[in-house]
């Protein structure tokens, strides 16, 4: 029998180097895959990745994650959800014959206990490197106090090196995480580098970057905001043909409050100097209208196309918006309102590739829809 579940309106989305856009979804217990190569008119017949039911977590701040190496191979990661509040397993599937059939999924977490194992992110070097991190509770000794400096809740990865065929034990990648926002995950030229929220000396939760292998916790935002809870509301990152990071997030800090996005010159995380390669930090630049609520914006890139996106509320309307880079965020197109609806709204998935950049939008009055974004000048 398959698992009542809410109807859920987030998906995963990428782009693959032929243009087609692969979805990933949550329906009736169980996580399924289809594809669009016309925007999505017309999509293929879903495949079904779970061969069993499981209740896979797909709300906004914790999709189904799907990305499509150059060598063809379909990734996914999501989390599964364990019955008790604010618990879950990490969980991985590929497939290596463009997506007619998925391996058996595999829990990537090593403590099996009924915790939080949540809010995983994917990446992918395109051929046999893939990583999966997510914010893991293992570490987590008895009931937090309330008002505690730090929280006891960590990063944890796993990594392959042959295409997803096999993955290495997982590790913790930091302590004192922030325990309920997405994370973020770039590949680099040094490997997979994880972005999250980290919660610095007494409940300062800005966010970090680290190397997934190990290394020193570099700070990447100083909005200064103190917040004796989580905000439920992570950031995107993304990595350039040059090696560049690009990172997008939100605050509510005391230097500032708002959307913003800023870009890292390519770090050496095996530096001995911590700050190595972000001598380029670039200023944060704040992103839609503030009158409009913005928020949970994302970021992905290609080469020297950077596309962000982010969703807006004025009250009445939700709106997603959309900016576009082709020189590695040197300059940015005006920023273009994609679509608008009065109902519910998930947020907005950013695909890109060589050719194309889209907004994957769903929501409840209008459906999914594919929302193409303008060249920048």
């Amino acid at each position: 029998m398959a698992l009542k579940e809410k109807p859920a309106l987030a998906v995963g989305a990428t782009l693959d180097t032929r243009g087609d856009l692969w979805l990933a979804y949550q329906e009736s217990g169980h996580l399924w895959v289809k594809r669009t190569n016309d925007d999505g008119r017309r999509f293929t017949p879903p495949v079904q990745v779970t061969p069993v039911p499981e209740s896979v977590t797909a709300d906004s701040e914790n999709r189904p994650k799907i990305l499509v190496g150059a060598n063809g191979i379909v990734h996914l990661s999501w989390t599964q959800n364990l019955g008790e509040r604010m618990t879950g397993y990490i969980r991985y599937a590929r497939s290596t014959d463009d997506g007619k059939s998925f391996s058996p999924p595999v829990t990537l977490n090593s403590d099996r206990q009924i915790i939080s194992h949540r809010f995983d992110t994917l990446a992918t070097d395109g051929q046999g490197g893939v990583a999966v991190a997510w914010l893991d509770a293992r570490s987590r000794i008895g009931k937090q106090p309330k008002g505690s400096p730090q929280t006891q809740v960590g990063v944890y990865a796993a990594v392959s090196r042959d295409g997803g065929a096999r993955f290495a034990p997982d590790r913790r990648v930091a302590d004192h995480s922030c325990q309920c926002c997405r994370t973020g995950m770039a590949w680099t030229k040094h490997g997979p580098i994880v972005f999250w929220r980290h919660v610095f000396g007494k409940n300062i939760r800005d966010f970090a970057v680290a190397d997934v292998m190990g290394g020193t916790v570099i700070r990447v935002t100083d909005d200064e905001w103190e917040i004796d809870g989580c905000p439920h509301h992570g950031g995107g990152i993304a990595a350039d043909g040059h090696d560049n990071l690009h990172i997008v997030w939100f605050t509510a800090g005391k230097n500032r409050q708002g959307i913003f996005y800023r870009r890292l010159a390519g770090p050496d995380f095996r530096s001995d100097d911590k700050l190595a390669g972000f001598g380029m930090m670039s200023p944060p630049m704040p992103l839609g209208n503030s009158a409009n609520q913005p928020g949970h914006p994302s970021v992905v890139a290609i080469g020297e196309r950077v596309l962000l996106s982010w969703r807006e509320f004025d009250g009445e309307r939700y709106s997603v918006r959309a900016m576009l880079s082709r020189d590695a965020g040197e300059t940015w197109g005006a920023p273009q309102k994609l679509a608008e609806t009065r109902g519910a709204a998930d947020y907005a998935v950013p695909a890109i590739n060589e050719q194309h950049a889209l907004v994957v939008w769903n929501t409840a009055d209008e459906g999914l829809r594919v929302l193409s974004v303008g060249a920048a000048p």
